[in-house]
């Protein structure tokens, strides 16, 4: 404010998801390069998410959507569901907080693990279960809505090589996908934005496997890796962000999106 900005870009980590920046960017006048706040908070929260993407028609994993408060409950669920599943942190990201398990003996111990890595890491103890997707890939599609409700996706990025739940590698196009599967999953990626009101760049993770997909997760902010869709497809990803922001609509369709090469 001192400086008379009239926005701010944050960039791809720390304040980039951060719900309670945005609100204050809105409640100062200032324009946020990235999605609005309510829209923000539901992507935050996987449990939100998964029931908004659900309504929206978005393909889900089979689980809870509610937070697990006992370790009992937590056994009772995971009987329902059938062995393995998978705890995660609500208010997580990045492949933090969750924990796999094999068997009801495992999962009192993997409760309270997976309870005291989210308390620790997003300051909430709060975890679900969902079914545990053997031999999936991580396919991510970029997505961008502008003021008016356009939206177009920009292709995959497929992040299936990972340690410990942390990317290595992000390619694309996907090998794994096919024309017709990438503008199945590229528009319901879009749909599912809409339908919460997300405007500018996001983007929606799928785990993919036996050629049915199912929503992961939102990421609410420009990745880092957004250079390899930049590659493909001959967009600038942050121009389109400041346009965006700026009340421009959207200077292509999804006709005028073309993947050239490999990244």
């Amino acid at each position: 404010k001192d400086l008379r900005c009239e926005a701010i870009h944050p960039g791809y980590g720390f304040l980039a998801e951060n719900t309670a920046m945005v609100r204050r960017c809105e409640e100062e006048g200032l324009v946020f390069i990235g999605p609005p706040s309510r829209p923000m908070a539901l992507a935050g929260d996987k449990i939100s998410s998964r029931k908004a993407m659900a309504e929206a028609g978005v393909p889900v994993t089979r689980g809870v959507d509610r937070v697990l408060r006992s370790a009992d409950e937590a056994l009772e669920v995971a009987e329902s569901l059938r062995y393995p599943v998978m705890f995660k942190a609500s208010g997580g990201g990045g492949g933090i907080g969750m924990a796999r398990v094999n068997s009801a003996a495992e999962v009192a111990s993997a409760f309270e693990r997976a309870r005291s890595v989210s308390l620790a890491n997003f300051g909430s103890p709060d975890i679900f279960l969902e079914t545990y997707v053997e031999h999936a890939r991580h396919i991510e599609i970029q997505v961008f809505v502008d003021s008016q409700g356009h939206g177009v996706y920009l292709g995959e990025r497929e992040c299936s090589v990972q340690r410990r739940h942390q990317k290595l590698i992000e390619e694309t196009p996907s090998p794994a996908l096919t024309a017709d599967t990438r503008e199945e999953i590229g528009s319901i990626a879009v749909r599912g934005l809409q339908s919460v009101g997300y405007r500018n760049a996001g983007t929606v993770e799928f785990l993919f496997s036996g050629g049915g997909f199912h929503f992961n997760e939102v990421n609410a902010r420009l990745q880092v890796e957004h250079p390899i869709t930049e590659a493909v497809t001959g967009l600038d990803l942050v121009e389109l962000q400041i346009r965006i922001a700026a009340g421009e609509p959207l200077p292509v369709d999804q006709d005028d999106v073309v993947l050239r090469g490999h990244a």
